[in-house]
Formats: C-alpha cells, sequence, structure tokens
C-alpha cells in the first residue's frame, strides 16, 4: 500500500510550515485592537496628552465656571440664581444681550450676502482673481488693527475721519454751508444782536450813505481764498451801498469802523433789507465785501442774517449711541465679507455647469438661475458660511472694545464685552462674570448642534 503523496488534494501544510509572504491576517473583531489593526492602548497613549489639556483647559473651565455662577462676588456665598436673574434685570447687561442679538441677526447676514454677491459677480469677469484678493485682504488685518482704522474712519472731525469727509463732501454739494459761523461785532461797531443769531444796523441806512457793516471773531486762515482786500464802497444815487468786512488788522495797527489797507472784504455775506419786519432787498457781498441794495431799502434797516453765522455741518455722529453699532458691524463686515467670498467661490466652482446652462437654454433669465439654481445649490456652503460667522459674533469683543468710545461704549456693550468688564477691575463680580460665560456657552450649544447635523447628514450622502 502507498501512501498520500504530499501533493494531494486533500493534503493541507502544517500550521508552522505556511508559505513564505503569507502572514496571518488579524481579526478585525478582536477586543485589543481597532479597525485599523491599531492596538487600542497604543491609541489610547498617543491621546492621552490631548485629552489631558483639553481637559485643562476646556472642560475643567467650564465645569468651574458654573460652579463659580452660584456664589457671589467674594466667592465665599451661595448665591443660588441671582447672578443669572441679573442678567435679565441689570439695564447694562440687557443692552449687551440686545446688541448681540442684533449681531448674530445682521453681521453674518450680510456678510454672507455680500460673499454671495461678490462670488457670483467677480466669476465672470478677467479681474476677478485680483478684486476676490483685494476684498479679501483684510482678513490679513488683525482685529486691533481693524479697530484703531475705524475708529480713525468714524472720526467725527472731517479733516480726519474719512466717513464724515465724504458725508460732508455730499452735504456740502447741495445745502450751502455758512461762511462765518463765529463772526460777531463789537460793541463800538453800528451792529447789534437782532435775535435768533442775526445782527442788525443800530440805525436806519440813508440811500446815497455808504454803510459800514464791519465783523470781528473770523480767524484770518478760516477767511475765503480768494477773499479780497475790503474797499469803500462808492456812492450811488437813489441806492444804499455798503462794505461788510473783517475788522481786523492781522499784526495790529488798525482802527475800528475804518476800512483800512490790510483788511478782508468777507465775501458771500448776505445783507437784507427790513422794513416793518418786511425783507424789500437784499445783497451778497463781494470779493471786497462791497454790496448793493435797490432804492426800496431806504429807511431800512440792515440785518445780517442768522444763516451767515451757523456751525458749519459737521457730518454724522457715527459713534454716538444710536449709530454706534451699526458701525462696528460694519467694520466687522468689512473684514469679513471676504471669507465669505472665498468659500462661496469654492463652493461655485464645484457646480455642475450643464445645469445652468440647461436652464438658461430653457429660457430662463439670469436672476431666475442664480434664485432657483445656483442658490439653492449652495445651500450647503452658506450654511456653513452663516454658522461660522454667527458663532465668530457671538464672542465679538475686540472690534467693540477698541471702537466704541467711552462716551458710547455701554451702548455698544456685548455679552463678551461685558465678562471682560464684569470679570476684571476693581469693582470685579466673577460670579456675574461666571453667569455670562454660562449664557455664551449655552448661546453657542445650539448653533454648535445644528452644525454637527448638517456635517453627519452629508457625511450620509
Amino acid at each position: 500500500m502507498t501512501t498520500a503523496t504530499a501533493g494531494g488534494a486533500d493534503a493541507v501544510p502544517p500550521a508552522d510550515k505556511r508559505p513564505p509572504g503569507r502572514s496571518e491576517r488579524p481579526d478585525p473583531t478582536s477586543p485589543s485592537r481597532s479597525v485599523t489593526g491599531t492596538r487600542k492602548i497604543i491609541a489610547t497613549l498617543f491621546l492621552l496628552p490631548a485629552l489631558v489639556l483639553l481637559g485643562a483647559l476646556v472642560v475643567y473651565p467650564i465645569v468651574y465656571s458654573v460652579y463659580r455662577s452660584f456664589f457671589d462676588q467674594a466667592g465665599t456665598g451661595f448665591a443660588g440664581l441671582d447672578n443669572y436673574k441679573a442678567l435679565f434685570t441689570d439695564d447694562t447687561i440687557r443692552t449687551a444681550v440686545k446688541n448681540n442679538a442684533i449681531w448674530v441677526v445682521f453681521a453674518p447676514t450680510i456678510s454672507t450676502a455680500l460673499g454671495l454677491i461678490f462670488a457670483v459677480l467677480t466669476e465672470r469677469i478677467r479681474w476677478g482673481t485680483a478684486f476676490k484678493l483685494i476684498v479679501f485682504m483684510p482678513m490679513a488685518i488683525s482685529m486691533l488693527a481693524a479697530g484703531i482704522i475705524f475708529r480713525l474712519v468714524y472720526d467725527q472731525a472731517p479733516e480726519r475721519g474719512v466717513a464724515n469727509a465724504v458725508w460732508v463732501g455730499v452735504h456740502d454739494t447741495f445745502v450751502e454751508s455758512a461762511g462765518y459761523p463765529k463772526a460777531h461785532p463789537l460793541p463800538v461797531h453800528p451792529l447789534k444782536a437782532g435775535g435768533g443769531g442775526s445782527f442788525v444796523t443800530k440805525a436806519p441806512v440813508r440811500a446815497g450813505v455808504p454803510v459800514r457793516l464791519p465783523l470781528v471773531g473770523v480767524a484770518p486762515a478760516k477767511m475765503p481764498t480768494d477773499a479780497e482786500p475790503a474797499k469803500a464802497a462808492p456812492t450811488e444815487s437813489g441806492k444804499v451801498t455798503g462794505t461788510a468786512w473783517l475788522d481786523f488788522t492781522k499784526g495790529g495797527g488798525g482802527k475800528p469802523n475804518v476800512v483800512d489797507a490790510k483788511e478782508l472784504g468777507l465775501k458771500g455775506l448776505k445783507v437784507e433789507a427790513v422794513k416793518d419786519g418786511k425783507v424789500v432787498g437784499s445783497a451778497t457781498a463781494a470779493a471786497d465785501g462791497t454790496f448793493t441794495l435797490p432804492a426800496s431799502a431806504e429807511g431800512a434797516l440792515l440785518r445780517l442774517p442768522a444763516s451767515n453765522f451757523r456751525e458749519p455741518y459737521n457730518g454724522v455722529d457715527w459713534l454716538g449711541p444710536s449709530l454706534v453699532t451699526p458701525g462696528i458691524i460694519g467694520s466687522y463686515v468689512w473684514m469679513w465679507a471676504g471669507f465669505a467670498m472665498v468659500l462661496i467661490a469654492a463652493g461655485l466652482a464645484g457646480l455642475p455647469r450643464e445645469l445652468l446652462e440647461a436652464a438658461r437654454v430653457d429660457g430662463a433669465n439670469e436672476w431666475q438661475v442664480f434664485r432657483r439654481i445656483t442658490v439653492p445649490l449652495l445651500a450647503p456652503v452658506l450654511a456653513v458660511v452663516l454658522v461660522t460667522l454667527m458663532i465668530n459674533v457671538l464672542k465679538i469683543f475686540d472690534l467693540v472694545f477698541i471702537i466704541a468710545p467711552g462716551s458710547s461704549q455701554d451702548d455698544a456693550n456685548v455679552l463678551a464685552l461685558q465678562l471682560y468688564r464684569s470679570s476684571f477691575g476693581t469693582d470685579a463680580d466673577l460670579g456675574i462674570g461666571s453667569a455670562i460665560a454660562v449664557l455664551l456657552l449655552l448661546l453657542v450649544i445650539p448653533v454648535m448642534i445644528f452644525n454637527i447635523r448638517r456635517i453627519r447628514k452629508e457625511g450620509r450622502r
């Protein structure tokens, strides 16, 4: 009898004599290994430093803040929910909550809308990349630098603040500004106060007798650049003539009520002749200060209207109580619209072009394509941008702290700024500060849950 050969069909090599190069595959269900074959104990050791840091820098502060929020200012007495009640009864904190709501509603929405508009419009122009670079550039600037920039932009003085310089320029284009806001007569002058900021002559005027209307109180540097040396008005039969000038000689030496050679005419000054409360004639002083009134001015009092002396238009108080929050939101949009534009442009580049072209072939105009196809397809990207900016504005601090002046900082207050003000300083109340921190955490959690669900939903597709 012969035995079965080693190469028989039923032959099985011993376990210790398997062919070289064929190792035993790990069992993925083994409790000591993960799905990737990595031992769980090794993975845990690598993650342990990160977990320790996460616990020390995130978990512990959160737990301690919740704990501290139930104690009083000194931290020795249990306050219960008193600190949380203060969040909704203290006027300063309620203003911060209201302003945070304004920030969450408007800042992310405007930034995302502008980013969408920029991304769509720059897709069709040759210099779109350069435009995107310029719009995105503010993102490279820190919040501190941006705050300083916009503190100057919103400066009340038009010679420093860009916003007011533009606003005043537009205003003065349509509304004539006053020329001599601080001009006034001296007691020895033939003028007296006429009420409402105007000035009138002390005696009626006569035709053929030149009238002198001297004023002081205008700095020579503030005089019109085209003003000429004042001249005595000529005599005209049947008419009232006169001179309005700055009765001030630079360097001294001039005489009151006398037109001296170095004194300038008050160009553009309006003069009215008034009889029985009615204006019977008016004139405007020339560059040398001379003016002529018709014969109807005979026996009238000359009046310099208050419009000659009103304060010049100084623009808008951008950092005042009513506009400080919209102004700061504008600076935030300036910084973050570029961020929104870049993300949306990346999503726009991945849209299936055949759908857009098919809609155009079917007769849809560009607005319909944008509203019914582009925006719905970009909805996931728009959600990412919107949620990211919402989380960002909930903890806005730098811009508000730097841009808002001390006089209106309470009106621009937000929760993060109030958290800082309540937690530091001589009157610090860590109980209130901790309660504000917990409130901020509670406001962020719903947004984060929405974001996590959205990410999981996208992952299942």
